[in-house]
């Protein structure tokens, strides 16, 4: 069997994505090497990955000649982005990349892309297939005072919850407007806030959907989180992707309460806690492989409820060499 070789973009933190990948490997006894690459020398998972590259930036003239050259000479079988910045890009060159190297590209449509990396174009695709979400509030409602605080501020474009604020009067709001120049307002759910991590195959095809009650968060990324085998969540985001037919690694954000359930946002990626659902048993490093070779993977539900997962830092130290 020839390597499957996979390379981790903007690999940044993401330590335990590679380690997964490599334990998900070690499980299928394929050889496998896992390369990261990232626009920093002080990204950590760069030192945890079999080998790495420093690249420029994604915006850079020169990135996707870089891009196709590592995937070349590293033999690159799939390649798994991580941040938002990056997906536009990859949807429009990935015929080309996939054509240039040999190489598949785990990402969604152009469509799907679009439409997500948008949370006003996100909004309107909700409202108009039904999809219950949190209600879009404009400035016009608040002046004539047609809504009340609490509410939410965040960034039409952006991730990790930067700039994304609960408002509790006028005097916030007038502040916040001027912070995030291109912003939505929503209005505030109180409730139980979960994270569902979502994988489906490259037909988009539906392997394993995720609920994880989300505990507590640090700069938008969970630190301690639950999973929870609720299949009212379960049928719900199912419904969800057989509309939106992603490919790949999911991230949906909800809000339940004791009424209803409205979805918040779509992230077509890895999410920074989807190791927590890999290790529950919802294991898409494996998956990636068993589809790599060409295995039909059907849906299971079979991950672990009721695990807790707590998030901490660790050291990673650099000498000279």
């Amino acid at each position: 069997m020839k390597e499957i070789n996979v390379l981790i973009l903007s690999a940044g933190r993401r330590v335990e994505l590679i380690q997964c990948f490599k334990r998900a490997s070690n499980e299928l006894s394929i050889q496998s090497n896992i390369i990261a690459v990232d626009s920093s020398s002080l990204s950590p998972a760069l030192y945890i990955a079999d080998r790495f590259y420093i690249i420029p930036k994604i915006d850079d003239i020169s990135y996707l000649s870089k891009l196709i050259e590592i995937c070349k000479y590293e033999k690159i079988s799939i390649i798994i982005p991580t941040i938002d910045p990056e997906l536009p890009f990859l949807a429009i060159n990935k015929d080309l990349i996939e054509m240039k190297t040999g190489s598949k590209v785990l990402i969604s449509s152009r469509e799907v892309i679009e439409t997500f990396g948008s949370k006003l174009q996100a909004y309107n695709y909700f409202v108009k297939n039904n999809i219950p979400t949190t209600n879009n509030i404009s400035l016009v409602d608040i002046n004539n005072g047609t809504v009340s605080f609490p509410l939410f501020i965040k960034p039409n474009r952006g991730s990790s919850s930067l700039n994304a604020y609960k408002i509790n009067n006028i005097n916030e709001l007038e502040l916040y407007t001027k912070i995030i120049p291109d912003f939505i307002l929503q209005e505030f759910i109180e409730g139980e806030e979960y994270t569902v991590d979502a994988f489906l195959d490259f037909q988009s095809n539906i392997i394993s959907v995720v609920p994880r009650l989300r505990i507590s968060t640090r700069s938008g990324e969970i630190l301690k989180g639950k999973t929870i085998r609720d299949e009212s969540i379960i049928d719900f985001v199912k419904k969800i992707l057989i509309k939106i037919k992603p490919i790949g690694q999911i991230t949906i954000q909800l809000f339940k309460t004791q009424t209803c359930m409205k979805i918040i946002e779509i992230n077509p990626r890895f999410g920074g806690g989807a190791p927590m659902s890999i290790f529950a048993g919802a294991n898409s490093p494996k998956f990636i492989y068993q589809l790599i070779m060409g295995d039909k993977i059907n849906y299971t539900n079979d991950f672990r409820d009721n695990m807790t997962f707590l998030r901490y830092d660790q050291t990673l130290v650099l000498n000279n060499e």
